[in-house]
């Protein structure tokens, strides 16, 4: 894809248009039918839409070992603090998943990577950056603009520690893959948080039953 410098104005009109009825109309729309079948569907849907179009452009960078260390050291670094932060705002729920209904915290372990971060990280990760990334004209804008995205899907909960959390998240995820552009990594990287999440007690913001019936 050309620099955004060439691209003709109409193209990235159009584009951005796309952009924004992707990542902006796309949560609206989930928010307002309120159905969970909706939004897997419509998910798991685009992911693969996203995947077959980026059939010639998928090959996997060499992973460099740093880049590992990396992600697992700032891991090491904000999992505890985020722990404490958990504990120190809402002890009640502290840990309550795996302590109350370790089966079911288990099946979030194995099952999340798979069925929830992976079709995530394709759309707004390796096909936002394809595709949209000469609209923006730079990688740090892209970045910047993932991370947004990824906060805004995230209104389908109606809470903003939902929204504030996974911009915050996908700046990180973002750069990261700006960076070394291999999903297989992001991947691990959203995971890594993602079982935290619900392993601490903070799942409860991130769960559309809670969200749409008191919504």
């Amino acid at each position: 894809m050309p620099h955004s410098a060439e691209m003709p104005v109409l193209r990235r009109i159009r584009l951005g248009a796309e952009f924004l009825a992707l990542y902006g109309g796309g949560p609206l729309l989930i928010l307002m039918e309120r159905r969970a079948g909706l939004l897997f569907g419509m998910i798991w849907f685009g992911a693969l839409l996203a995947f077959v179009w980026m059939r010639h452009d998928r090959a996997e960078p060499h992973v460099l070992p740093a880049e590992i260390r990396e992600i697992f050291v700032r891991f090491a670094v904000l999992a505890p603090l985020i722990a404490l932060l958990t504990w120190f705002l809402w002890p009640d729920t502290f840990l309550s998943l795996p302590r109350q209904k370790p089966l079911f915290w288990l099946m979030i372990m194995c099952l999340y990577p798979l069925l929830s971060v992976w079709p995530q990280e394709v759309l707004y990760r390796a096909f936002l950056f394809r595709r949209y990334n000469a609209v923006f004209g730079s990688t740090g804008r892209t970045v910047v603009a993932s991370a947004v995205a990824f906060g805004f899907a995230h209104v389908i909960f109606l809470n903003w520690i939902a929204v504030v959390m996974t911009a915050l998240g996908g700046l990180i995820f973002a750069r990261d893959y700006g960076r070394h552009r291999s999903l297989k990594l992001v991947c691990l990287e959203h995971s890594l948080y993602g079982c935290l999440i619900f392993t601490v007690g903070l799942g409860r913001f991130f769960y559309t039953g809670a969200a749409w019936n008191h919504g």
